[in-house]
């Protein structure tokens, strides 16, 4: 469960995010609409205890992300809209890898490309080099990723940003 309560952000006099109150429960799909600027990744940013709230709390599974930053982000994983790969490893091996720094590096071959069919990758996608693939494909990789983690919430900034309609 993400929970924010009276959350703020300022920077240098502009209010990035103002007096935020959410909770997100498991099983559900909350989306943060708005224009440029309006506070969508600051918001996800203060969740990640990437930057620290001018005010109020963000909590994940009712702890506060500024008092136990890594143990919060044991239960989250977050896929930027620009996935950022090792360019010269092959698709599983970047998903191995990740996997392994995500605290699972049990899985097995056959269950690394099980998380590249789930996400609608082309069967010779595992064995190629990620510097090769399109930035939709990148985007991929970052979801099976993600899903790898076996996290608890997903945290998306412009998930779409470069995927085909079908995916």
């Amino acid at each position: 469960m993400l929970v924010a309560t009276d959350l703020s952000k300022r920077y240098n006099d502009v209010t990035a995010l103002d007096s935020l109150n959410l909770t997100v429960q498991p099983g559900e799909v909350f989306c943060l609409l708005g224009a440029n600027g309006a506070g969508k990744t600051t918001t996800i940013n203060l969740f990640l205890n990437f930057i620290d709230p001018t005010s109020g709390t963000a909590a994940i599974n009712g702890l506060d992300v500024t008092k136990a930053p890594l143990e919060t982000k044991k239960y989250v994983a977050y896929i930027p809209e620009t996935v950022m790969l090792y360019r010269n490893l092959t698709g599983i091996e970047n998903l191995e890898y990740f996997a392994a720094l995500a605290g699972r590096p049990d899985y097995l071959r056959a269950e690394l490309l099980n998380f590249f069919k789930r996400v609608g990758l082309p069967d010779d996608a595992p064995d190629r080099r990620v510097g090769t693939y399109s930035k939709g494909m990148r985007q991929k990789v970052g979801i099976a990723i993600a899903l790898a983690k076996g996290a608890k919430a997903l945290l998306l900034d412009e998930p779409t940003s470069g995927l085909d309609p079908k995916a």
